[in-house]
C-alpha cells in the first residue's frame, strides 16, 4: 500500500474509474425514483417535464466544464471551499465550507434513515427501531472508511456499477415489457399549471426537485488532491461521470413516461416502483425496495467519502479544529470522518423530520456552493492570471458568468417560493460570522 509522503497528507492512489464511480454514486440516489411523480403533478405535460430535465442536464454539464478548470488548477481536497477561500479570503471560504459540510451531514443522516425504513419493509421485526438501525448502518460504513481509502473507494466502485446497471435494466424492462400509453393518457388536465393558470411556481418547484436530484455532479473535484494525475484524470472523470448521469436520468424519465399514464404518475410517490408493479404485478415490490437500498447505500458511501475532506481541508487551513487535519494509516481523514459521522448520527437520533428539514435547507446551500465556484473562477482569472491552468473553460468569460447568473436567479426564486427554508438559511449565514471569529481566535 502506498504511504503518504508526509504526516497527515492524503494518499495519491485514485484514478479515472473512481472519479466516474464517485460522481455517479454521489449523485444518483432516490431522487430519480421519487421526484418524477411530484414533478408530473406540477407540470402535467411530458414535453415540459423533459424540457426541464434537459435544461438542468445542460446546467450540470456546463457547470462541470467550469469546475474542471478550478479542480485542475487547485488540486486540493474540499472543492467549493478551496476555491472560495482562494478567491475571496478566509471568511468566504469558512461560510462556503461549513455550510457545505453541515448540509451534507443532514443529507447523510436523512439518507441512512430512509434506507433503514426500506430495510424495515423487508424485515418487519426492525419496524419501530429505524433510528437505531440507521445509526448502526452509519457506524458500519464508518468502520469501512476507517480501514482506509483503498477499501472505501473499492466499495464505492461496486455500489456505483450495481446502481448504474440496475437503472439501465429498468429502462430496458419498461420498453421491452411495458405497454406504451396513449396520447390522451400522456397529459394531466389537473396539473398545478392548469389549475392555477400560472407556470412560475410549478416550474420553480420542479427545478428545485431536479436540482436536488442532480446535486453531486461535481463530486470528483473533492478528490483531486488524491488523484494520481489530476490534470489528466479529472477532466475525464468529471465529463464521463456527468454524461453518464445525464443518460441515466433522461432515459429513466422517458421510460417512466412511456408506460405510466400521467394521472397515475402525478399521484406516485415512487414512480419507478409503480412502473415495475404495472409490468410484473405487486410481487415485484421487494425487488424495487432492495434496489432502492443499494442506490441509497451508494450515495451515502460517497457522502461519507467526500464530506470529511471539506473539514480536513478547513482544519489544515486553520478554519476548524487542528485535530481535523489528521490522517490515519489507511489514508482517511480520521478526526474529520468521526466528526462527520457523529453529527449525522446525532441528527438521526433527534428525528427524521429534523434531517428532512435540514436537507431542504441544504438545497439552498448546495446551489450557493455552485454559485461560489463560478464566481471564484471569474475572480481568480483576474486576481491570479499566472496561476497554472491545465484546463481552461471554453467560452470564457461568457460561460462562467452565465452559470453564475443562472445560479443566482435560482437562489432568488427559491427564496421567494420557500420562505421558511430560506429564513433558516439566512440565519445560518448570520451565525457564521461570529462562529468564524470564534474559530479564528481559538486557533490563534
Amino acid at each position: 500500500m502506498q504511504q503518504p509522503a508526509a504526516k497527515n497528507e492524503l494518499f495519491k492512489i485514485l484514478g479515472v474509474g473512481f472519479g466516474i464511480a464517485v460522481t455517479v454514486g454521489g449523485t444518483v440516489g432516490t431522487g430519480i425514483l421519487r421526484k418524477p411523480g411530484p414533478i408530473a403533478a406540477q407540470l402535467g405535460d411530458p414535453w415540459l417535464i423533459m424540457g426541464l430535465w434537459l435544461a438542468v442536464s445542460l446546467y450540470a454539464f456546463l457547470g462541470t466544464l467550469c469546475t474542471i478548470e478550478l479542480g485542475t488548477s487547485m488540486p486540493r481536497a474540499g472543492a467549493w471551499y478551496v476555491y472560495a477561500r482562494r478567491a475571496f479570503g478566509d471568511y468566504a471560504g469558512f461560510v462556503v465550507g461549513i455550510n457545505s459540510w453541515l448540509g451534507t451531514c443532514s443529507a447523510l443522516g436523512f439518507g441512512v434513515y430512509t434506507m433503514s425504513e426500506y430495510l424495515a419493509l423487508l424485515l418487519s421485526p426492525l419496524a419501530g427501531y429505524e433510528p437505531y438501525v440507521a445509526a448502526s448502518i452509519l457506524l458500519i460504513l464508518t468502520i469501512i472508511h476507517w480501514i482506509g481509502l483503498a477499501l472505501a473507494s473499492s466499495f464505492q466502485n461496486i455500489m456505483s456499477v450495481l446502481k448504474g446497471v440496475g437503472l439501465f435494466i429498468f429502462v430496458a424492462v419498461c420498453y421491452i415489457y411495458g405497454n406504451e400509453i396513449t396520447s390522451e393518457q400522456a397529459t394531466l388536465t389537473t396539473s398545478r399549471i392548469m389549475s392555477t393558470g400560472s407556470w412560475i411556481a410549478p416550474v420553480v418547484f420542479s427545478l428545485q426537485a431536479i436540482f436536488y436530484t442532480y446535486d453531486g455532479w461535481h463530486t470528483a473535484a473533492y478528490f483531486s488532491e488524491e488523484d494520481r494525475d489530476p490534470s489528466r484524470n479529472l477532466p475525464r472523470s468529471m465529463i464521463g461521470g456527468v454524461l453518464l448521469i445525464i443518460a441515466i436520468y433522461l432515459l429513466c424519465n422517458l421510460a417512466i413516461l412511456h408506460i405510466l399514464p400521467m394521472n397515475e404518475l402525478s399521484q406516485s410517490k415512487l414512480a419507478a416502483a409503480d412502473a415495475i408493479r404495472l409490468i410484473f404485478g405487486e410481487g415485484s415490490g421487494k425487488i424495487v425496495t432492495l434496489f432502492l437500498m443499494i442506490s441509497i447505500l451508494g450515495i451515502v458511501n460517497a457522502q461519507l467519502l467526500f464530506n470529511p475532506r471539506v473539514l480536513y481541508s478547513m482544519s489544515r487551513d486553520g478554519l476548524f479544529l487542528k485535530a481535523g487535519s489528521s490522517v490515519n494509516k489507511g489514508g482517511t481523514p480520521a478526526a474529520a470522518m468521526l466528526t462527520t459521522s457523529a453529527v449525522a448520527i446525532f441528527l438521526i437520533l433527534i428525528g427524521k423530520d429534523a434531517c428532512e428539514k435540514l436537507s431542504d435547507i441544504a438545497t439552498f446551500f448546495f446551489v450557493l456552493g455552485h454559485a461560489s465556484g463560478f464566481a471564484s473562477l471569474l475572480a481568480l482569472r483576474k486576481k491570479e492570471p499566472l496561476l497554472p491552468r491545465p484546463w481552461k473553460v471554453p467560452a470564457y468569460p461568457f460561460l462562467p458568468a452565465l452559470m453564475l447568473l443562472i445560479s443566482l436567479a435560482f437562489l432568488a426564486s427559491a427564496v421567494v417560493q420557500d420562505l421558511p427554508s430560506s429564513q433558516f438559511a439566512l440565519l445560518f449565514m448570520i451565525i457564521s460570522y461570529p462562529a468564524y471569529l470564534l474559530v479564528s481566535r481559538f486557533n490563534r
